[in-house]
């Protein structure tokens, strides 16, 4: 799977109409869409469709087709996201109508490949699912468990001094694992 951590935008003009696609992280999803409203106030359509991981780690999809025939473009529109395995993320699609009909199947064809056009210039993460624990270690290997999770693509959240040192670290399963790995007999994983 795969997710972006920025806006991308890329127009595709079909018969003077204007499929202009905005890719999105899905945490900015509602602030871009009324931004872009307020921007596009004679723009025909905002389509939108997106894709997240919930607190109990499911896969929630919605699309929606903003007043085009149903099933021309949210739904297509989500099927591109699906394909290309993107989660956490959102799509919104401003359509100028040119004065031509294009029928279903040219709606259809229209929305895929405006959302394929902005796939393909955006920057797309490997999603990796995290996890947080808590490790202990003496005050004396601060230094070394730090400059190690700085390699691993480990983050610490939270330090806590007592008899010994505890890090509540954040990151995906294959790294804290490399992560304690490394450190072996320095650290010990906190109940």
């Amino acid at each position: 799977m795969k997710y972006i951590n920025k806006h991308f935008t890329n127009t595709l003009e079909i018969k003077q109409s204007k499929f202009i696609a905005h890719l999105v992280p899905f945490i900015e999803y509602e602030n871009i869409l009324h931004e872009l409203k307020t921007e596009h106030p004679k723009a025909r359509h905002f389509v939108t469709a997106f894709r997240y991981f919930n607190e109990y780690n499911q896969i929630v999809e919605y699309s929606s087709d903003d007043g085009e025939p149903k099933g021309t473009s949210g739904k297509p529109s989500l099927m591109v996201l699906q394909g290309q395995g993107m989660i956490n993320s959102a799509v919104i699609i401003v359509r100028y109508f040119g004065g031509t009909k294009l029928g279903t199947g040219g709606l259809v064809r229209a929305y895929s490949d405006a959302v394929n056009l902005v796939l393909d210039l955006a920057d797309l993460i490997e999603y990796r699912e995290e996890i947080s624990i808590k490790i202990s270690f003496t005050y004396a290997n601060i230094r070394k468990v730090e400059y190690l999770c700085d390699n691993t693509r480990v983050d610490i959240i939270n330090k806590t001094f007592e008899n010994n040192t505890i890090f509540e670290i954040k990151g995906s399963k294959i790294d804290i694992e490399e992560l304690l790995n490394k450190l072996d007999r320095v650290v010990s994983v906190y109940p």
